[in-house]
């Protein structure tokens, strides 16, 4: 069953309107957990071998970004008091999946082991659809 989206993230790409990522509803309610656990997060989306199709979540600064990654948005999961997420995308990737909207989505199943949520016996799993009005990145 493919889950709703219910959290957005912000629009970060310059020139854009429309968000490019999402959560579905389950990956809230894990990453509300895992923040108790590591404290602020970051997702990464890589464009390798093995797992680096699925979203990797690290504790916020543990995976180091540069110019070879944008940034597709930031996710807000904080219900008192803000709990953002940037969701980072390597560049070479992001030129292949520019015309996608993704969601982020929770399934059983084991991931990576340098994701935060694989010893929960879940992994983050990426959901894609095309989009309306897109520009590929240049």
């Amino acid at each position: 069953m493919i889950e709703t989206a219910v959290v957005d993230a912000t629009v970060t790409i310059p020139g854009e309107t429309r968000s490019r990522v999402a959560l579905a509803d389950a990956s809230v309610v894990l990453l509300r957990k895992l923040w108790e656990q590591y404290g602020p997060l970051m997702f990464h989306q890589s464009g390798g071998c093995c797992d680096g199709s699925s979203p990797m979540c690290y504790p916020a600064g543990d995976f180091l970004t540069s110019d070879n990654d944008v940034l597709l948005g930031q996710f807000d999961i904080g219900t008192d008091a803000p709990q953002p997420i940037d969701f980072w995308m390597s560049r070479e990737q992001f030129q292949y999946w520019s015309h996608t909207h993704l969601t982020v989505d929770v399934v059983k199943g084991r991931g990576s082991g340098f994701s935060v949520e694989a010893p929960e016996g879940v992994r983050f799993m990426i959901r894609s659809r095309l989009m309306e009005t897109a520009e590929p990145f240049v």
